[in-house]
């Protein structure tokens, strides 16, 4: 389960996948997330912490094939903007723009080709630097000299290299950043309230779920524990006050914003 800040600072969102495809794009993009802020900050520390998130992403991505799985999904939801277009009160121009930049994300993302992360699998300097990885503390300086050459480097010099890497994953990653941001607008959020600290929640199997979405006040002491399918699932609110001591269920009702995103 992830959590994510809202657009307001006083509200916190928890949401979690209902099926394989969305657990792998939550995590890609919580990599690549982490990569892009790492990345612009000059201390080698931050980069070593962008240098993980990478390699992160390129271990998700030699499980399957998780390119054309983000191809069919830019499909659907092209087909799935189509036919908004022909309801009524529909923005047209917003609707050009999002059609129009999922058409050049699957285009960006046909022309890197099926082995477009072979470059970095390829990569004897980033191999050394996975395979230490596994260990802990392998990545220290007298394990991996030359590691820590380039982390001596000027930023700029590094950042001109790591720049060459992330434009292998940008045309994957982009697109479900694009997708997830599509999944989540598309959905409504709806007041519910959990008797007891549980709610149970059951989908229609014409239309499955793909994520759903719990919204609290920020200054809760609560947060969800969520279990279940994208046919039905269960919610637990927990209280949590010192990590020393292990959460415990609510006794009490919660009010909560509940989203189903399909």
């Amino acid at each position: 389960m992830t959590s994510a800040d809202a657009t307001q600072a006083s509200v916190t969102v928890y949401e979690q996948p209902l099926n394989e495809r969305m657990r792998t794009f939550l995590r890609l993009d919580f990599l690549y997330q982490q990569t892009l802020y790492h990345e612009e900050r000059s201390d080698s520390w931050s980069t070593r912490a962008a240098m993980g998130s990478l390699l992160e992403i390129l271990a998700i991505t030699a499980r399957g094939d998780i390119r054309s799985e983000v191809l069919k999904e830019l499909e659907r939801q092209m087909a799935v903007m189509h036919e908004y277009g022909a309801r009524p009160g529909v923005d047209g121009g917003r609707l050009k723009a999002v059609l129009s930049n999922l058409a050049r994300l699957r285009t960006e993302l046909n022309n890197a080709g099926a082995m477009f992360m072979q470059r970095l699998r390829d990569s004897e300097f980033l191999n050394a630097i996975k395979h230490r990885s596994a260990i802990p503390g392998g990545t220290c300086e007298f394990d991996l000299p030359d590691y820590r050459h380039w982390l001596d480097l000027p930023f700029a010099t590094r950042s001109q290299t790591f720049n060459g890497w992330m434009a292998t994953i940008r045309p994957l990653c982009d697109a479900v950043t694009e997708l997830l941001w599509l999944t989540r607008e598309a959905a409504r959020s709806r007041p519910e309230t959990a008797v007891g600290g549980v709610f149970q929640l059951q989908f229609e199997r014409e239309n499955p779920c793909q994520l759903i979405r719990i919204t609290l006040p920020g200054e809760t002491t609560l947060f969800p524990e969520i279990s279940g399918s994208h046919h039905r699932c269960s919610i637990r609110f927990m209280a949590s006050t010192d990590v020393n001591a292990r959460p415990i269920q609510t006794g009490d009702d919660v009010k909560f914003l509940l989203t189903t995103c399909t």
